[in-house]
């Protein structure tokens, strides 16, 4: 397993990390196989692992702390807050109120004393940046996290945090995690040159586009039956989505590997990607990714898929994971 510096805080990450997510009841994943599979990918070579204080109410952060029993040194634990964890309004987002409470349950549940890298999952529009980088920082001074980055922020978004850490003093975003996959390259356009420009470490997420690109019957995946916007064949993006992978997986066979090793290869391959995160239900998914780690593309390869998906392009607007409240919301597009 390759390693690479993880933007510009000294730190060394695998080129592969373990997202916890699935390993635990949110995956359907029983805790125990969820923490041996943490445990065979630090045996194969991964040290670094990312989590959320929200995968399955906290359990995921749980497992993670079980697994990681005696190892904790070994590894660049990477977690998130800013997502609802639970009915109160305050139990959620950027506020100082909320995060110095949130980073306590976290290193509470997964039983250590410090955060390598302690994510915003998502932006707040409610909350000054101001505020939230300054509740930040305090933190790293404090010794519980050791380095602060974003999720899924648009390129604006991370443009105005980075001037708000020069402006006010603060600790600034030192890594943003985008969705990322040969379906959905949007982030190529700003989001990915952005971060080359502030010298930002980039881990990705989700280059299975969702399972797409997993090579297994998605009519039979229960992520289908939940999130039918992005799985149903009727709609034009989705068909579309549908044509793209029949080509790609011809385009993996002719070159001898598989569709999975196809795409997390391609994502590896940009030069803006720092360690791209895996996602595995079972024992089973996580061994077969871990059999592309060393899968390369060269540069024919890379121009089949540019023309199979443009550079740039998300073939489907719905798996857009982030819209700003500007847009969703039509009462603040009208007087």
């Amino acid at each position: 397993m390759r390693h690479r510096t993880l933007g510009g805080t000294g730190i060394s990450v695998s080129e592969f990390a373990l997202g916890a997510m699935m390993l635990s009841p949110m995956g359907g994943t029983d805790p125990d196989e969820g923490v041996r599979a943490v445990q065979r990918a630090l045996e194969a070579g991964i040290n670094f692992v990312d989590t959320a204080d929200m995968y399955a109410a906290g359990e995921s952060e749980r497992i993670v702390g079980r697994a990681l029993k005696g190892r904790r040194d070994e590894v660049v634990l990477a977690t998130k807050f800013h997502q609802p964890m639970g009915d109160d309004p305050n139990q959620r987002g950027g506020s100082r109120r909320w995060i110095v409470r949130a980073v306590e349950d976290s290193l509470r549940r997964l039983d250590t004393d410090r955060i390598d890298l302690y994510q915003m999952h998502r932006p707040d529009p409610a909350t000054d940046l101001d505020e939230t980088l300054g509740a930040l920082s305090d933190l790293v001074r404090a010794g519980k996290v050791l380095a602060v980055g974003s999720s899924t922020f648009p390129a604006e978004q991370i443009v105005e945090a980075q001037w708000v850490s020069e402006r006010r003093g603060h600790v600034r975003f030192r890594t943003e995690q985008p969705p990322y996959s040969i379906l959905n390259r949007g982030v190529e356009a700003a989001v990915l040159p952005t971060a080359q420009r502030y010298g930002m470490g980039v881990l990705t997420w989700g280059p299975l586009g969702a399972g797409w690109l997993s090579g297994r019957d998605l009519s039979v995946s229960s992520r289908a039956s939940l999130e039918t916007q992005k799985f149903d064949l009727s709609l034009p993006g989705n068909a579309r989505k549908a044509e793209a992978v029949a080509e790609l997986k011809q385009v993996a066979a002719e070159a001898g590997m598989t569709l999975p090793h196809l795409a997390t290869a391609f994502v590896r391959a940009h030069p803006a990607v720092t360690s791209v995160i895996i996602g595995p239900r079972t024992l089973d998914q996580l061994n077969g990714l871990l059999a592309g780690a060393d899968v390369t593309l060269g540069a024919d390869l890379l121009d089949r898929i540019d023309a199979i998906v443009p550079p740039g392009c998300d073939l489907n607007p719905a798996d857009n994971y982030y819209v700003a409240p500007a847009v969703a919301d039509a009462a603040l597009r009208r007087r």
